[in-house]
């Protein structure tokens, strides 16, 4: 028994790590039975007093282990445990019982029962004298079979509380209202996607996150009235040591990042938004000359731009629909989500759109216009060409789009992120930050970080800095994992991996900003 409890303890010591209420109960219930074990076994009170020390620690600490588990996965592990118990006490009965010419002993059922009973208490019973080699792997399959059992059953209660189904309709509405009031940021409209579950505050604030094993990733900060956004942050990581989660933060603004690490919290610098300030802005200049250049080639080849208000109608949205699958399949790629929205019908007929047309009328390119609510800045989201669409589509687009968005008296216009551009470029930035930059330098070649941010710098934005916020550097791969899972793509290593896909013919040029 003290040898079953020390087993016990050992598979309980993560859960005690990780704060969890049932690893303490758990602990306590092994070393009172160690206590016990330890004193009918020969009254051996060092060990029975070492046990009891830890007992008085783990009553004392008791506050220390708040965090819950998850309630099928406990009752789960309470069902499994039973079952664990029973079926090992019947397989080692019958077994002894069935098989009693491969031992010294002759067992009848009764004897073979407490044969088996004993065999939870002492791993060595004398009475126990397998004399075949069949015997001997019995006798020991019946210890594996119930240390895997109950190894699977502890686990079992270990398990965070986990993330089933949507959000409702009403928590859906409600997180709208909070957006629609409160959001400031290119990633507010995202956040009501129906991938995300939220959390909201006492205060009206709310935290659209989505949990991937253990991690709890949001999607950039709080959202909510400025002064409830400390205290919303502080029981919202409340929430998270209760259900064992290890919260993390998507492309967070600079504005909160000090609260962030007061919390104890780590803050990477993952990229830089490229903002256009509207005001002033023109293609006129020798900057300009090649924008300047290339709106001209369009104009004068018949190309032309709309923006189209919704709802938008089934025969666009069927013609956009085709400009997604072919940019799609030339892409060799599949839909991106969580801060990134996906081609739906549904929510593309909701937003205002501009579509690129050719001197026909023929649609070749879309981007769909994205409102950041409480900000007066514009931002799009899809941004998608068909293969037909020249050189330039996307710069001609984007063009469009600002002139657009400084006529309709928008302060700035959101390129979106350039992902690790600015990074780790001084020597006093912090480590993880120079590896990201060694990682801009030298693999451009799998995601393009570098033609992605010359693209954007012709537009001459300002560059303003997006974190992600996680426990500790530590927890930084278990992180990283359930970005790539939220957003239900592949990692570097795993597009490296990846067999290259026949996508068609390509367009007669490509630019870099066709990757939005």
């Amino acid at each position: 028994a003290a040898v079953v409890a020390g087993g016990a303890l050992l598979v309980w010591a993560g859960g005690l790590a990780r704060g969890k209420r049932v690893a303490w109960a758990g602990a306590m219930a092994a070393l009172i039975v160690a206590i016990g074990a330890n004193l009918i076994k020969g009254w051996d009170y060092e060990e029975a007093l070492l046990s009891a020390l830890l007992l008085v620690y783990l009553v004392v600490y008791r506050d220390w282990f708040p965090a819950h588990s998850d309630r099928r996965g406990a009752w789960f592990g309470l069902s499994a445990l039973g079952l664990a118990l029973t079926f090992t006490v019947a397989y080692g009965t019958f077994g002894l019982w069935l098989l009693d010419r491969h031992f010294h002993l002759a067992y009848g059922f009764r004897a073979a029962l407490g044969q088996t009973l004993a065999m939870f208490f002492y791993f060595s019973d004398p009475g126990l004298q397998p004399v075949t080699a069949l015997g001997r792997w019995f006798a020991d399959s019946i210890y594996w079979i119930a240390g895997i059992a109950f190894a699977v059953a502890l686990l079992a209660l270990l398990r965070p509380v986990l993330w089933r189904g949507p959000s409702t309709a009403a928590d859906r509405a409600r997180a709208t209202a909070i957006v629609e009031a409160h959001g400031r940021s290119a990633l507010a409209r995202f956040t009501l996607f129906d991938d995300k579950r939220y959390w909201f505050s006492p205060g009206g604030s709310l935290v659209a996150y989505v949990v991937k094993n253990r991690v709890a990733l949001a999607l950039g900060d709080p959202i909510g009235p400025a002064d409830d956004l400390p205290t919303a942050l502080d029981q919202w990581l409340a929430v998270c040591a209760q259900n064992d989660w290890r919260p993390a933060f998507y492309e967070v603004m600079p504005d909160l990042k000090e609260a962030y690490e007061q919390h104890g919290l780590t803050a990477i610098c993952t990229g830089h938004d490229a903002i256009v300030d509207l005001a002033g802005w023109t293609l006129a200049g020798k900057a300009r000359a090649n924008l300047r250049n290339t709106a001209n080639r369009f104009e004068r080849d018949g190309w032309r731009t709309e923006v189209v208000e919704p709802p938008l109608d089934d025969a666009l949205l069927a013609a956009l629909g085709r400009i997604s699958d072919t940019w799609l399949r030339l892409k060799a790629g599949n839909e991106k989500r969580f801060a990134l929205g996906w081609f739906d019908p549904d929510y593309l007929r909701a937003g205002a759109v501009m579509v690129l047309r050719d001197a026909e009328g023929e649609p070749h390119a879309f981007a769909n216009l994205v409102p950041e609510y409480q900000l007066n800045e514009l931002t799009i989201d899809l941004m998608r060409h068909d293969e037909d669409a020249p050189g330039g589509a996307m710069e001609a687009l984007f063009i469009a789009l600002i002139r657009w968005a400084a006529e309709q008296g928008y302060d700035s216009f959101n390129l979106g992120l350039s992902a690790l551009s600015g990074v780790g470029e001084q020597q006093d930035d912090p480590a993880i930050e120079r590896v990201l930059h060694l990682i801009y330098e030298h693999f451009n070649r799998f995601y393009g970080f570098q033609g992605l941010h010359t693209f954007k710098s012709k537009f001459g934005p300002r560059w303003e800095p997006r974190y992600l916020i996680v426990p500790s550097l530590a927890a930084l791969p278990a992180v990283w994992r359930a970005i790539m899972r939220a957003n239900g793509g592949e990692d570097f290593l795993a597009a490296y991996l990846r067999p290259r896909q026949d996508s068609g013919p390509p367009p007669p040029k490509q630019t870099p900003g066709d990757d939005q």
